[in-house]
């Protein structure tokens, strides 16, 4: 079988630093400014508690709370994430 491999040396997490990102874990999900990684956890600027997303194509989360900024996730407790909506 072929395969089309392409090597970047910026992928996943370090690929997204400075843009808005949507961390969904365990319980929370958590939305903000990729602002720092390590191997621990990340760590969010103008971070956000999403209590209720509402539709997922909406512009806007139905209800998300201002956290204090810079806000850290441990990338142990991440399931999933993506590119923020808001």
């Amino acid at each position: 079988m072929k395969r089309i491999i392409e090597s970047d040396e910026t992928s996943g997490f370090d690929a997204m630093l400075g843009e808005k990102v949507t961390l969904f874990c365990g319980i929370y999900i958590y939305t903000g400014v990729l602002s720092g990684v390590n191997d621990d956890h990340l760590e969010l600027s103008e971070p956000k508690l999403v209590y209720e997303t509402g539709e997922l194509a909406n512009e806007d989360w139905k209800d998300a709370q201002r956290l204090p900024s810079p806000w850290r996730v441990m990338r142990q407790g991440i399931e999933s994430w993506g590119p923020a909506k808001c």
